[in-house]
């Protein structure tokens, strides 16, 4: 069987490539011998550098993750993908051709990048596309350009799913619950290849092994679970071994649903565990005590599947933490690498205030990754994460014990003598003295780098853990040499991210900020207040790096281009920050005491490119103007959904409406839906398109 599991330790081979022509969409010249992955010492950790271009991960590949121990790395699609003006995240998951010149860089850098990771000792898995071409026309970052999205460079349109396969009126996805809807329908209008047919089976597998031939060593599979499993696993079956000579490591993206199960994909390889980052979300931001029985919570089999702590679409949508969580997504991720279970992820990535956002670029090409810029979040080179990295690996298959819950925020736990770990999820220094199982002696901490140190005398040490911090030992001559006083490029320890989000309508040239009474928000000075960007408009959104644990007044404020000043007229707005990140909807003019939500829900089917948004009677609902209707966040899709600060007490009229990108309008049929708010808060609607 392929797509096994990748082994906690490798020994270095010497593989030689066969010269001759490689068929490349775009020539690659290739070395008469491959670099091969040193991974002695290095354990399975996956250091997951999405949406980074190929000569930054060479890079980090050389001066992080190799000599930190990382024992691969996870990148993003290589392929060709569509070149939209807007130059979004998601570009990338819509492939334009199988030529290996991307947004991320040429072929030539692609093959550069694989083999500095393998001379660093660092394997390099792929994000592998293969359930769907485009579904927007246009031109791609190779100039690729179609016309047609049933007919690219790779595929004719006998090579996609029909009506003959596909029940629903329009070819997309309606209901989620439907496994041959799941595996025959378009998603999201991406048209869906017929991978039951043995020439895409071979087509999809000669594109992988191209990727194979150049020292790729595995997927990632996306939408795995929109491909049949006896389809998944007849495509894996043709893949070659890797330059190493193992079978190549396969792990799947099924996507939690009613159908199909995460199992039903175990003969291909290993399964993403969307259930195992709930469950650390639930926990972080709850009791983590909760985690001393999480492997009976449901999460997936320990030899069947791949952790992480968030990934980028549930960064985005909710699902799971982020780096705005501050030291809490922090926190996790160290408590992933200590605990024993499956192979785990790092993910490493950009900060963004919207879900659509373009990674930093320059003409829609990815421009180098800059740890120190405010950019980036580095995480995998945080000085704790790499000491954890190190921990992991010393630790290797030892067995978790001495499992001790000191409090709701405190636990701790050993790895059967080889180390030992714990963590503080609360807001003040804890001190308790753990069993250990170590060895008397005293050890350095890896969290902070080994500055700390901890003494243990008779099996047990005392130990003081900082708020939201962890201390772990296992060698007393542990020194941090990788990332050290590196806080991953996601600024001060003691912040979390605080996002606003205002309704606010405007003419051209106007802008909305958001002022207030700490440093962070510009201490109620004008010229120093954070700018919203429009992209969702009417809706204003962006984000501050806001102290923790501190209560904050803030209003917004309307700039003009001869830089002219308009505040809301209400009183000033009040908020906290806790050790978590915060979210603050608001929409112009409507104050605090006389506002609440009311979080609009619509059943809608769509095609690629359109969207759905509610409008209305009210000022926050657009007075009617589809101009400022409210977006509504396709998360969830097929339904639609968004929270909406309006008046209390208040009855108004609105209607759903959909707008296609380029701009075109239709309104639902029908009359117009009625509703009325009270005096409390936490209203919804549930509405189905008509």
């Amino acid at each position: 069987m392929t797509g096994h599991r990748p082994p906690g330790v490798f020994r270095r081979t010497a593989v030689a490539i066969a010269t001759g022509a490689l068929a490349l969409a775009g020539v690659v010249a290739l070395p008469a011998t491959a670099a091969q992955a040193d991974t002695t010492a290095k354990g399975d950790v996956i250091a997951n550098l999405w949406e980074w271009n190929w000569n930054s991960i060479a890079s980090e590949c050389t001066n992080v993750l190799g000599p930190a121990g990382y024992g691969a790395v996870q990148v993003a699609p290589p392929s060709e993908s569509l070149k939209q003006s807007s130059y979004y995240w998601w570009d990338v998951y819509q492939p334009y051709s199988y030529t290996l010149n991307s947004r991320f860089g040429t072929a030539t850098q692609f093959a550069a990048m694989v083999t500095a990771c393998h001379t660093a000792g660092v394997k390099v898995y792929t994000d592998a596309v293969i359930n769907h071409t485009a579904a927007q026309t246009g031109t791609g970052y190779d100039g690729t350009t179609l016309t047609n999205k049933y007919d690219t460079p790779d595929w004719d349109p006998s090579d996609y799913h029909t009506s003959a396969d596909c029940p629903t009126s329009d070819l997309t996805i309606q209901d989620y619950s439907n496994l041959t809807q799941v595996q025959n329908c378009e998603l999201l209008g991406l048209p869906d290849l017929k991978t039951g047919a043995e020439n895409v089976r071979s087509g999809l597998a000669a594109f992988l092994n191209k990727q194979i031939a150049l020292g790729v060593d595995g997927f990632r599979v996306d939408s795995a679970k929109h491909i049949p499993a006896t389809d998944m696993a007849a495509i894996v079956a043709k893949l070659n071994t890797t330059t190493s000579g193992a079978a190549p490591y396969v792990f799947d993206e099924v996507y939690p649903g009613s159908t199909p199960q995460p199992s039903d994909y175990y003969g291909s390889g290993d399964v993403l565990d969307f259930t195992y980052a709930s469950k650390l979300k639930s926990a972080f931001q709850g009791n983590v005590s909760d985690l001393s029985s999480i492997e009976s919570s449901g999460i997936l089999p320990a030899a069947n599947s791949v952790s992480f702590v968030t990934n980028h679409d549930t960064e985005r949508n909710g699902l799971h933490m982020s780096y705005k969580d501050g030291d809490t997504y922090k926190l996790a991720n160290l408590f992933e690498l200590a605990y024993k279970w499956s192979t785990p992820t790092v993910y490493a990535s950009w900060e963004w205030t919207q879900s659509d956002q373009a990674p930093p670029n320059s003409s829609g090409f990815v421009t180098d990754t800059d740890c120190s810029s405010g950019s980036w979040y580095c995480l995998d080179r945080d000085t704790g994460v790499v000491g954890m990295v190190a921990w992991h690996n010393a630790a290797g298959s030892a067995a978790v014990s001495n499992w001790q819950t000191m409090s709701s925020n405190v636990i701790g736990f050993g790895r059967s003598g080889a180390g030992f770990f714990a963590l503080n999820n609360g807001s003040s220094s804890a001190t308790y003295t753990f069993t250990t199982g170590m060895a008397d002696g005293t050890y350095s901490d890896v969290v902070d780098g080994g500055t700390t140190k901890v003494t243990v005398s008779g099996g047990s040490a005392s130990i003081t853990i900082p708020a939201k911090g962890a201390v772990a030992f296992y060698d007393s001559s542990y020194t941090c040499t990788v990332g050290c006083d590196d806080t991953g490029g996601g600024g001060s320890t003691s912040t979390v991210t605080a996002t606003f989000n205002e309704y606010a309508s405007t003419t051209t040239g106007t802008n909305v900020y958001v002022v207030g009474s700490i440093d962070a928000l510009g201490g109620w000075d004008t010229s120093k207040a954070i700018q919203l960007s429009s992209s969702g408009y009417p809706i204003w959104s962006g984000a501050a790096s806001v102290p923790i644990n501190t209560s904050f007044t803030y209003k917004y404020i309307k700039k003009d281009s001869s830089g002219n000043v308009t505040w809301e007229s209400n009183a000033n707005r009040s908020a906290a920050s806790t050790t978590s990140a915060v979210s603050l909807n608001n929409s112009w003019n409507v104050a605090n005491a006389d506002a609440t939500d009311v979080t609009f829900n619509e059943y809608a089917t769509t095609t690629y490119g359109t969207n759905v948004y509610v409008v209305g009677s009210i000022a926050s609902l657009g007075s009617w103007n589809t101009s400022d209707a409210i977006p509504l966040s396709s998360e969830s899709y097929p339904t639609w959904r968004k929270l909406v600060i309006v008046p209390k007490s208040t009855t108004f009229t609105y209607k759903f409406i959909k707008k296609d990108s380029s701009g075109t309008v239709t309104w639902e049929s029908g009359t117009n839906r009625s509703y009325t708010t009270g005096t409390s808060s936490g209203y919804t609607t549930s509405d189905t398109w008509k």
